[in-house]
């Protein structure tokens, strides 16, 4: 199965970057029909994790996924579900 990986480790502490990375690879999942985006904000404070989180409920990004997935094995790492 095709999935997207977004990794934000080397990004963490620069806003505008995160979102674009965000975006571009929203819009590419979307583009190219993949059904799953690995987003991987890292463990630390947990303010990344929230930023993304926060990223994806907005209204216009909301509508372009299914469901968001926390992995219960990596506390630092997001699914997001398509179906297109």
């Amino acid at each position: 199965m095709a999935k997207l990986k977004l990794d934000l480790h080397d990004i963490h502490n620069k806003g505008r970057d995160i979102d674009r990375a965000l975006n571009e690879i929203m819009a590419e999942a979307v583009d190219k029909r993949i059904p799953i985006v690995e987003i991987i904000p890292g463990k630390g404070s947990g303010q990344l994790k929230k930023k993304v989180i926060r990223f994806l409920q907005q209204p216009h990004v909301k509508r372009m996924y299914h469901r968001i997935d926390k992995d219960s094995d990596n506390f630092g790492r997001l699914f997001v579900r398509f179906r297109h």
